[in-house]
């Protein structure tokens, strides 16, 4: 609208200043509201609308109603094509333009072109087509920009999405290292207590003293686990520090994690549920980083649960073999002599066995053995894989020392 009464106006006092020009008519007039009614569609079709202003202009110069506003849709239709659309097919229209409206068209068509109109609007022109390239970088730059930001923020959602889903793995893996061993034995136990109740009646009270023991012990890892998540506290971090530059929180206390050098303690509880449990050990033994050392021994203790599970009658035999690089653990079962109780539900002990082993660096398979029964084979690195590295870099600095 104000493009519009600029034009109008402007041009009806430009056309009447001028000699030797023709009087404004009803033709012109349409010509002087073509631009600013296409304007309205700039943003939608910059290109065409482009087009309709020039040839506007083009018509109202070569019918001789002389210069005037009305080159202010063409210029404005000009910066919106340069920036939003093509510059191979807007930059080129400036030359038409400059040919067909200052020289050497009008000067063929006998009008009077002077040096400013061949040389001050050629300047112009040039000054013109260097700001709609300088709107256009400046547009180019706030895009980028832009898409960096959304990028840098989708890239820390991302992170957080993942922040998250390790989290619910460690608490969800935690639960399971806290519950299922002891839930295993109390259903086993049960069991024992339920069948031997009117024969064995000590046997039977034998084994409610073992419930008794283990749900208490189970109650106690449940509500210091609870604690350390009611805290923000980190639950029983699993996976190797890479570098200690950032600190890391100190986790609620609770109850220490079973490690390797608990194992007779781990058997003494198996044992009770009348599995029987044989060890082995080859090398010689050494003391392990603390994640490794854990990892370890909830392995076995998964191992012996599953076992008292899924093959009751049968035996156990656990391998650990200490090597300079690795530890390795075996924990094999013969085949069950009774009907194992079906609870209905799979576990995810297997699954979570193999994410402990994968996290450190190792290995673990799990499968039927030929001659019957089930093995489960873990292979741990002695240190977790970012000491080896911290430790690497620590060497070459000394060494460059």
């Amino acid at each position: 609208m104000v493009v519009a009464i600029v034009q109008l106006a402007g041009s009806s006092g430009a056309n009447a200043q001028q000699t030797g020009v023709r009087s404004l008519d009803a033709f012109a007039y349409l010509l002087l509201l073509a631009g600013p009614i296409a304007l309205g569609f700039r943003r939608l079709l910059p290109e065409p609308v482009l087009v309709v202003a020039l040839l506007a202009a083009v018509s109202y110069v070569l019918r001789d109603y002389g210069y005037g506003p009305i080159f202010l849709s063409l210029i404005i239709a000009f910066l919106t094509a340069a920036v939003h659309g093509s510059r191979w097919r807007t930059y080129p229209l400036v030359v038409v333009g400059y040919l067909t409206m200052v020289w050497p068209l009008p000067a063929l068509l006998g009008r009077d072109v002077d040096a400013w109109q061949v040389f001050g609007l050629l300047a112009w022109l040039g000054v013109l087509v260097g700001i709609a390239e300088g709107i256009r970088q400046r547009r180019t730059v706030v895009l980028a920009r832009r898409e960096r930001a959304e990028a840098a923020q989708r890239d820390e959602q991302a992170q957080q999405a993942r922040a998250a889903s390790e989290e619910r793995l460690a608490i969800a893996r935690e639960l399971h290292d806290v519950l299922a061993h002891s839930l295993s034995l109390i259903n086993v136990q049960s069991s024992v207590a339920l069948e031997l109740f009117d024969r064995k009646p000590q046997q039977a009270a034998a084994a409610l003293a073992t419930i008794k023991t283990t749900s208490k012990e189970a109650l106690t890892e449940v509500h210091t686990l609870l604690h350390a998540i009611r805290s923000g506290a980190p639950v029983a971090p699993e996976y190797p520090e890479t570098s200690a530059a950032e600190p890391v929180p100190a986790p609620a206390p609770r109850a220490p994690a079973p490690t390797l050098d608990d194992l007779d303690t781990l058997l003494q509880r198996t044992r009770a549920t009348g599995l029987p449990v044989d060890t082995k050990v080859i090398g010689t033994p050494k003391k392990l980083p603390s994640v490794i050392d854990v990892a370890a021994a909830r392995i076995i203790q998964e191992s012996l649960t599953n076992v008292v599970r899924h093959a009751p009658g049968s035996t156990a035999m656990i391998t650990l073999r200490y090597t300079p690089e690795t530890v390795d653990i075996t924990v094999d079962n013969t085949r069950p002599t009774e009907a194992a109780v079906r609870s209905g539900i799979g576990g995810n002990g297997i699954i979570g066995m193999r994410e402990r082993a994968h996290a450190l660096g190792g290995a673990l398979t799990a499968g039927p053995r030929p001659s019957g029964g089930f093995r489960v084979a873990a292979r741990l690195p002695a240190r977790p894989a970012g000491a080896e590295v911290v430790a690497n870099g620590d060497k070459a600095s000394g060494t460059q020392g």
